[in-house]
């Protein structure tokens, strides 16, 4: 079983657009959490916004908020994150995905049977919006100059202040 599964049936979405909301629950963001190895998801609400494209074809955007703990790649010490990320998806049957490496075109998500799991759906966007190299705030690796370059004007920029 996955770690958040909710399924939407395909039969409930007419000729209009639907509006599904995702949310994990304490056990759900416990087992996220192991899936991606991170300290911790504390929270992940999801809002879907579903219409049909062509038949078979459901057009999906949304919002995704989460709260999560990652581990700093500088300091080695836990740092919460506020995730929101906006998104637009493609639920295809399994089998019909295109080939189309344009970056621009909504990403595919085959699916099976007659129901969309939005809640695999709702994972996979976490996946996509986790910071892959978090830092504590302020943290800079040894060597690392976070200072900007100075610009050819800083001297005047010094001279005026001086």
């Amino acid at each position: 079983m996955a770690e958040l599964e909710r399924l939407f049936p395909l039969d409930r979405l007419g000729a209009h657009a639907a509006e599904v909301v995702v949310e994990a629950d304490a056990a759900e963001c416990a087992a996220l959490a192991r899936r991606y190895a991170i300290p911790a998801v504390e929270r992940l609400l999801c809002r879907f916004r579903l219409r049909r494209a062509a038949p078979g074809i459901v057009d999906a955007d949304g919002e995704l908020e989460a709260r999560v703990v990652q581990t700093s790649v500088v300091t080695l010490k836990d740092v919460a994150q506020e995730v929101v990320e906006a998104f637009q998806v493609r639920f295809v049957p399994a089998g019909q995905e295109s080939d189309d490496e344009d970056p621009n075109t909504p990403d595919e998500i085959p699916y099976e049977g007659t129901a969309l799991d939005l809640g695999e759906a709702a994972a996979e966007q976490l996946a996509l919006a986790l910071d892959p190299y978090p830092r504590e705030p302020g943290a800079a690796l040894p060597g690392e100059d976070t200072d900007p370059a100075p610009g050819p004007f800083a001297a005047l920029g010094r001279m005026r202040k001086g």
